[in-house]
């Protein structure tokens, strides 16, 4: 089993380390990562300037670039096989809802599912981010199973742990993403120059958090599993589309 481990928090970030100790006892093991914490680049690529492929003390690769060109890179360049699986994280805080949207975590995963490979995104679900141990089991786990089961097709998995010990897992959901109230206002300040510089608001509170949802098993202290799809397409909307460039043409 070969698998390709990157993140977006950064090569030096406690979770990518703790999750290639975990899977390096049950597989071969290459950590292709962004040189800086890039939390919120979502898929972005880089195109206008070249990327630097350097090696830490650590055995880790970093790369001057987005989670989404780390994967790139190794997958069409550095390496010389295709991975088996593609894991992203593990994710210093929760990504759920509509945070996948935005997910450096998520986008990571989602480039090596783009080139074919089964991805997961697994992400710590708490405030304190203690037990990531805990999320690197389970992560294990899903790779055990992933390897005793026959698959038809590639497949991306967004993962929330909750950030408790092991033992107090109420188990694990498969479920659907939910959705948050828009995000907070910008905060303005002041930078030490006197120019007016603007913090992006938190992310707002769970509008839909009832069960079946991401939100609902990480508040019961389950592991959310979420299947999800590339295709943005709203086909419920295309007829009424049609319409409506047929009416005004």
């Amino acid at each position: 089993m070969r698998i390709l481990l990157s993140n977006d928090d950064g090569y030096f970030a406690p979770g990518l380390a703790c999750l290639a100790t975990h899977l390096s006892a049950i597989a071969d093991v290459v950590v292709v990562a962004p040189e800086r914490d890039r939390s919120g680049a979502s898929n972005s690529l880089t195109l206008d300037r070249p990327l630097n492929l350097r090696r830490a003390a650590s055995g880790f690769y970093y790369v001057n670039g987005t989670p989404t060109d780390c994967v790139h890179l190794a997958v069409t360049g550095m390496l010389d096989y295709q991975p088996d699986m593609v894991i992203s994280g593990i994710n210093s805080g929760a990504n759920m809802g509509d945070d996948t949207i935005y997910s450096g975590t998520v986008a990571a995963a989602t480039e090596g599912f783009l080139l074919g490979i089964p991805a997961i995104a697994v992400s710590l679900a708490g405030h304190e981010l203690e037990h990531y141990e805990t999320a690197a089991r389970v992560v294990v786990d899903l790779v055990h199973r992933f390897e005793k089961n026959t698959h038809t097709a590639p497949w991306l998995l967004n993962v929330n742990v909750p950030d408790v010990v092991h033992d107090h897992l109420q188990g694990i959901e498969v479920t659907r993403l939910g959705k948050r109230h828009k995000a907070e206002p910008v905060v303005k300040a002041k930078n030490p120059h006197g120019q007016t510089v603007y913090w992006v608001g938190a992310a707002g509170k769970a509008q839909d958090a009832g069960e079946g949802t991401d939100f609902a098993a990480i508040a019961s202290r389950r592991v959310s599993i979420t299947p999800l799809q590339i295709d943005l397409t709203q086909y419920a909307q295309l007829d009424a589309v049609r319409t409506w460039i047929g009416e005004s043409a």
